[in-house]
């Protein structure tokens, strides 16, 4: 049995959460809690809150073991991409693209 949760349209590239998400797949829930803490990046917060609500969907919904609980899958998707322009010298304007995630963790107890 596995419970997952999704963070949609999140403000942040999908490479800069990518580089966090890639620490903690695998790892159990406690240790991938202790990782996100320590790492000094802006997405381990975001990530931590999922992984936090993949938690509580699994123990709440499925009756699952929290301290049995590992990080089957998570990964980064790409949402859409906002456009905005930023002027420039002589009249000009740069496209400016602000790139969003869609974020998944789904953890599920650990076979013995």
């Amino acid at each position: 049995m596995e419970a997952r949760a999704v963070a949609r349209y999140v403000r942040i590239s999908p490479r800069r959460a990518r580089q966090v998400i890639d620490l903690i797949r695998g790892k159990t829930v406690r240790e991938a809690e202790a990782i996100l803490w320590a790492t000094p990046k802006r997405a381990s917060g975001i990530i931590a809150k999922v992984l936090k609500s993949a938690v509580a969907n699994a123990e709440h919904n499925y009756n699952l073991n929290r301290d049995k609980l590992v990080v089957a899958k998570a990964y980064v998707d790409e949402g859409p991409t906002w456009k905005r322009y930023q002027p420039r010298a002589m009249g000009r304007a740069d496209l400016r693209r602000k790139r969003t995630s869609h974020i998944t963790v789904v953890v599920a107890e650990k076979e013995d």
